[in-house]
């Protein structure tokens, strides 16, 4: 019989991270066919990534090169998929979340009538330039695809709020199943300067900044904060992974350079980042997963965003909005800082995101749908 030929495109890092144990359990069904195409909109980032998981990909577009603009991502993928598509003749694209490869993947596929599942559908902030160019992205995929496999309610919900309401599948988070891989009590760092820093008599605190909606006075203001917490509360050591755009470098080092509880050190590997958060105190962040990530290793999560499309995390007191402004920022880390009932709040409250079965319910769903299977998984 032939097999579901199902191929996963990705081409960044957080994709990745998501997509590597879903690729991995798709390959375990009998009746699928596992694929796996990447972009390389983000190449040394996603190459660590594939060799974490040992995933080698069937297709490679290599498409990154310096200064790349949103245009140039979306014709490369456009274009490099066109040849992909002939070749592969797929049954089902799998695409994550929100990224210009995501988009673009899914536009491909609609292009040659190819069935488009969307992994992470239904998140919202309702503004279409926050966070730039995200949401857009990941609100025209909903429009193109047929199966959305919804993280959480709030996802599904807003889908129906779109009338999207076929082809809907509840499924948790794949970035839980992921962890189960990445963190590991007897794991080494490869940057030395994090396998000697005292995670039980200091309070480490792990930040990301990167997001380009931050760019100018928003991450102006988050590296004032980051250095006043520094200098406030010499029981603290920050460690902030510096993104490699030139504007996030050179903001990160004009504003933390010197501070000996600061250390500033190259982007770490999903490994690294995974058992940072396990290890590390509380998290500072813009990323969006590790919104999701930390709260799973319980360690509250505050967010340097105006708005986050991940409102679960929020409800469920596992995240709290930090927001872009000096004062904002302080006030809330000086809480989880020294106000201890506050903190085991937020870091004993309970993750929404999944359970560690997300990828199991989706690889289900893609055999109901196509036959392979006789009842739709069970909801998260």
């Amino acid at each position: 019989m032939k097999k579901l030929r199902v191929m996963s495109i990705f081409g960044t890092r957080p994709e990745a991270i998501k997509m590597a144990p879903l690729v991995k359990e798709l390959a375990r069904r009998e009746g699928i066919e596992s694929l796996c195409c990447v972009t390389g909109q983000h190449r040394e980032m996603l190459d660590s990534v594939l060799g974490i998981f040992h995933i080698r990909p069937d297709y490679d577009l290599d498409i990154m090169e310096p200064g790349q603009s949103l245009s140039t991502i979306t014709t490369k993928c456009l274009l490099g998929l066109e040849k992909v598509f002939e070749e592969a003749q797929p049954d089902l694209v799998l695409v994550h979340g929100d990224t210009s490869t995501a988009f673009s993947a899914a536009l491909a596929a609609f292009y040659h009538k190819i069935k488009v599942g969307h992994v992470e559908a239904g998140l919202r902030t309702l503004d279409k330039y926050s966070p730039f160019p995200e949401e857009m992205n990941r609100t025209l995929i909903g429009d193109l695809a047929d199966l959305h496999f919804s993280p959480t309610r709030a996802n599904r919900e807003n889908l129906s709020r779109e009338g999207i309401t076929k082809g809907v599948f509840l499924t948790g988070n794949t970035v839980i199943d992921a962890m189960a891989t990445t963190v590991r009590k007897d794991f080494r760092f490869t940057t030395q300067e994090l396998n000697e820093l005292d995670y039980t008599g200091k309070k480490v605190i792990a930040v990301t900044c990167h997001r380009r909606e931050n760019y100018g006075q928003p991450m102006e203001n988050i590296m004032a904060a980051l250095k006043h917490i520094a200098q406030t509360y010499p029981e603290t050591e920050l460690v902030y992974p510096v993104h490699l755009s030139p504007t996030v470098q050179e903001v990160a080092h004009r504003h933390l350079d010197g501070l000996s509880n600061v250390h500033l050190i190259p982007p770490v590997d999903v490994e690294e980042m995974h058992n940072l958060m396990e290890r590390c105190y509380m998290v500072m962040t813009d990323s969006g997963g590790l919104q999701e990530e930390a709260p799973a290793l319980g360690k509250p999560v505050l967010v340097l965003r105006r708005e986050t499309e991940r409102p679960e995390a929020v409800a469920a007191g596992t995240v709290k909005l930090a927001g872009v402004e000096y004062e904002d920022i302080l006030s809330m880390a000086r809480e989880l800082l020294t106000d201890r009932d506050a903190y085991e709040k937020m870091a004993h409250a309970v993750n929404p995101y999944g359970d560690g079965r997300a990828c199991e319910r989706i690889a289900d769903a893609i055999e109901y749908t196509f036959g392979l299977g006789s009842t739709p998984p069970e909801e998260f």
